[in-house]
């Protein structure tokens, strides 16, 4: 009984591990797509105005 115990220990612990990576990187790619485009708003920007870099 105790390491049927201890198995679901550690199956729980591995999923709330996985879980909070897969939480993070879908933060960052939201933080990546949010950067893209305000490097692609300034890039317009500057095409407009004319301004060589």
């Amino acid at each position: 009984m105790n390491i049927l115990l201890v198995v679901i220990i550690v199956v729980a612990i591995v999923l709330a591990i996985t879980g909070g990576m897969v939480q993070s990187l879908n933060f960052l790619l939201w933080v990546g797509i949010v950067l893209a485009i305000i490097a692609i708003i300034v890039w317009l920007v500057r095409m407009m105005s004319g301004r060589s870099t």
